[in-house]
């Protein structure tokens, strides 16, 4: 009795390890558009921190093919920085997320959207001491550069631009 449960158990466990690994489908695949060597450059407009930014690294598939990580390294007003960014498609929301980390102690998720050459990613947070929302809008202009814009809302009000960009893969 005790051999015929060993042999259940492990054949319960055995089981999933030989289905077939899932594939990305077709909107992980729109995430290519985001690898290769990337530098950025920009203006962080109002604030303490105002002033010229620029940045550079690459971004690849993380193993699986299911996620574009991205490693950069920039400069800004507040000095030297690095960055870890993870993009993503969660099935299950039927929408894309976007995850990073900062040297400065940042750490930022949000939920995207790609409509035509438009990526938008929305987050909450308190900006400047208040509830707000956040929103990236990245526009591919060609598939080697796209323009960024970040900006925030207070209250449902208008939306205010904290940073204007532009990116460019170099490799």
């Amino acid at each position: 009795m005790k051999r015929l449960l060993v042999v259940v158990v492990i054949t319960a466990f055995a089981v999933p390890c030989f289905a077939q690994s899932p594939t990305p489908g077709p909107e992980v695949q729109k995430l290519a558009y985001f690898l290769g060597m990337w530098k950025a450059e920009g203006e962080l407009i109002g604030g303490p921190s105002a002033g010229k930014f620029s940045g550079a690294g690459p971004c690849e598939w993380f193993e699986g093919g299911f996620h574009v990580v991205c490693r950069r390294e920039g400069t800004s007003p507040e000095g030297k920085h690095t960055d870890l960014q993870v993009f993503a498609y969660d099935a299950e929301a039927k929408a894309y997320t976007f995850y990073a980390i900062t040297s400065r102690g940042i750490t930022l998720f949000a939920k995207g959207s790609l409509t035509g050459d438009t990526w938008t990613w929305l987050w909450e947070e308190k900006g400047w001491g208040k509830p707000a929302t956040f929103r990236i809008t990245q526009v591919q202009l060609s598939p080697t550069s796209y323009t960024i814009k970040v900006d925030y809302s207070v209250a449902d009000g208008p939306w205010t631009v904290i940073e204007e960009g532009k990116a460019t893969k170099v490799r």
